[in-house]
C-alpha cells in the first residue's frame, strides 16, 4: 500500500462494531476452533441465514472434529440438508478424520498447517487462524476486498489481486486487536458497503476515497447473478434428496422421477455424484448415499 493512501482507522470501524455487529453464534467466545472451521466451511458461498440453523444443529450433534470422524460420511450428508455445494461435507468429514487422527483431535493454529488439511484454502485458513486464534494474519473475502478498494483506493471494487493480502495486512491495528478489526471489516463489508446498494449514510468511516470521489462506477462489468434453477446443481440437489429421504438404497426409477425435464441432464448430474463420490452404486445397482451402499433394511 502506497505512501498517502487512505487508512481505515482503527477506533471509528472498532467502535461501530462494537454496537452493530451482527449476534452469530460462532462469534460466542466459547466457541471452539473446531467450531469457527466448521462455519467458515458451511459459509462459503451461501448466506447466513441458511447457515445458522443448521451450523447449530451440527455443532450440538458433533461439536469435535473426533465426533464429526465418527459419523458416517451419509450422516453427514444429511447433516449438510440445503446448504448446497455437497462436495463441502465431504472434505469438512475428511478433514474432520485429519484433525481427529493426525492432530490430537485439535484444529492446528498456524496457517502453513491449516493449509494442509483437506477443503481449506487460503482463506479458510486464516480466517481460523485470525478467529479462533486471533492471530495478526490478514483476512480478505470479497467483503472485504470491496470495502478496502472503496476506501482506501477510491474505486467501486476490484477483482482478486495478490497483493490483497499485503494491503490488508498493512491495515491491521498493532494493538492485539487486529483478529476484531479483521471481524469488523468484513462485517462492514456484508452489511453496510454492499456490492449493489452501499449504505453509505451510515457508514462508520469519516474518511472514504470512493465516497471523496464521488462513488465512481466500476471499471469493470459486474459478472451476472449465478442462476440456480435448471442448472446441473439443481438436478444433483433433486437427487439427493431423494437419497437423503429413504432408509436403504433406492432403485434407478425411484431417482429418475426426480427431474424429468431433461433425461440427459439427470444423467450427467448423477454421474457427476458417483464422481465426487457422494453417492454411490450398490450389487444390485442400487443408488445411495456415500457410506450406506451395503445397507439392505
Amino acid at each position: 500500500m502506497s505512501s498517502g493512501q487512505i487508512l481505515i482507522p482503527a477506533g471509528e470501524l472498532l467502535g461501530w462494531y462494537r454496537t452493530a455487529q451482527r449476534d452469530l453464534p460462532w462469534r460466542a467466545p466459547d466457541v471452539t476452533a473446531w467450531q469457527i472451521l466448521v462455519s467458515e466451511f458451511m459459509l462459503q458461498q451461501t448466506p447466513v441465514s441458511r447457515v445458522e440453523p443448521i451450523w447449530r444443529d451440527w455443532i450440538a450433534r458433533w461439536p469435535t472434529p473426533s465426533a464429526t470422524a465418527a459419523a458416517g460420511a451419509a450422516d453427514v450428508l444429511r447433516a449438510w440438508g440445503k446448504l448446497g455445494y455437497p462436495r463441502r461435507a465431504k472434505r469438512l468429514h475428511e478433514c474432520a478424520e485429519v484433525i481427529a487422527t493426525e492432530h490430537d483431535d485439535e484444529v492446528p493454529r498456524d496457517v502453513e498447517t491449516l493449509l494442509t488439511l483437506p477443503g481449506i484454502g487460503a482463506y479458510t485458513a486464516r480466517a481460523v487462524a485470525c478467529f479462533a486464534y486471533q492471530q495478526d494474519v490478514p483476512v480478505v473475502d470479497t467483503n472485504v476486498r470491496r470495502v478496502v478498494a472503496r476506501a482506501v483506493r477510491g474505486v467501486a471494487d476490484t477483482p482478486a489481486r495478490t497483493r490483497d493480502l499485503d494491503d490488508v495486512a498493512a491495515l491491521l491495528p498493532k494493538d492485539g486487536t487486529a483478529h476484531v478489526f479483521s471481524a469488523a471489516l468484513m462485517e462492514l463489508g456484508a452489511i453496510v458497503c454492499t456490492a449493489r446498494t452501499p449504505k453509505c449514510g451510515i457508514c462508520p468511516l469519516t474518511t472514504c476515497a470512493w465516497r471523496s470521489a464521488g462513488h465512481p462506477e466500476m471499471s469493470t462489468p459486474t459478472r451476472p447473478v449465478q442462476k440456480y434453477a435448471g442448472t446441473d446443481r439443481q438436478v444433483r440437489g433433486r437427487l439427493l434428496d431423494v437419497l437423503r429421504g429413504s432408509v436403504s438404497p433406492v432403485t434407478r426409477a425411484q431417482l429418475d422421477v426426480a427431474w424429468l425435464t431433461d433425461p440427459a441432464q439427470r444423467d450427467r448430474a448423477l454421474d457427476s455424484l458417483l464422481v465426487d463420490g457422494l453417492v454411490e452404486q450398490t450389487a444390485d445397482d442400487r443408488y445411495a448415499l456415500a457410506g450406506e451402499g451395503e445397507r439392505t433394511d
